[in-house]
């Protein structure tokens, strides 16, 4: 553990570096970040005020809560794994990875998190500007805030475990851009960014509690905003733990499968 512990300290310091050479691409990421959740809130905020002051139970103000949450869970638990893994099966660049004694997937971690801490102060100062514009009404239930770091932390290793493996397909094929699409759409829709999921269709909602969806997102705002019952709580980190389990298991599956097949294709 002291060994793994040190290699995580230098792969934090390199990752680290690395990013703040790539400051303008991180801005560009954050106003894209924002901008989609941003556009919900309005779109919903013009919604509940046109429809006599709430939709489905949540007003102005409870959308505002919503996809502020949102936006913070979003920015916790996102990944780009997706389109980078394409990009180094196709370049070749995998190949000195691959010779490292260290899995590739712990400097996957690193990068995923400095990029996080690095961009976090654009997040909560561009949060607390739309808490003023906005309004949000925060209902605050002192066990679903104790329970809301847990369901975060797992909401994020099992976004970050699916998305990785999912990513393994690029050993297959080199041009994954159309499973990416086909992945974020549904995530788009069953993981409550484009509305909560308490205002979609029923075959949605059953949808994203048996896929990952609702656990990496949805599930840490509704339980931030103490929407969710002592019983709901546990039944979705019962969930989360249950994706946890399998992700890695596929993980593992498909990494080995992967290697057997991987040939470099080169620019």
């Amino acid at each position: 553990m002291k060994e793994l512990r040190d290699i995580y300290v230098q792969q934090f310091k390199t990752s680290f570096a690395s990013m703040l050479q790539y400051r303008a691409a991180l801005v560009i990421w954050l106003i894209g970040h924002i901008l989609e959740p941003l556009i919900s809130l309005v779109v919903w905020s013009a919604v509940s005020r046109s429809s006599g002051g709430s939709v489905g139970g949540f007003s102005a103000a409870d959308f505002a809560a919503y996809f502020l949450v949102l936006m913070l869970v979003n920015h916790a638990t996102y990944t780009w794994v997706m389109f980078t893994y394409e990009y180094q099966v196709r370049q070749g660049t995998l190949s000195s990875v691959l010779l490292r004694p260290l899995h590739p997937i712990h400097s996957d971690i690193a990068d995923n998190v400095s990029s996080k801490l690095i961009t976090l102060p654009g997040v909560l100062f561009v949060a607390a500007i739309l808490m003023v514009v906005f309004r949000p009404a925060f209902h605050f239930v002192p066990w679903a805030m104790a329970a809301f770091l847990p369901a975060l932390f797992l909401a994020f290793i099992v976004r970050f475990l699916v998305e990785w493996t999912l990513a393994l397909a690029a050993f297959w094929t080199t041009r994954v851009s159309a499973v990416n699409q086909v992945y974020f759409v549904a995530a788009l829709f069953l993981s409550g960014q484009i509305a909560p999921l308490s205002l979609l269709p029923f075959p949605v909602r059953l949808a994203s509690a048996i896929l990952p969806f609702r656990w990496t997102v949805a599930f840490p705002v509704e339980l931030f905003l103490g929407r969710l019952t002592p019983v709901q709580a546990l039944t979705g980190m019962a969930a989360q733990s249950a994706w946890l389990i399998l992700s890695l298991v596929l993980l593992r599956f498909v990494w080995r499968a992967g290697v057997k097949v991987y040939s470099a294709v080169g620019a």
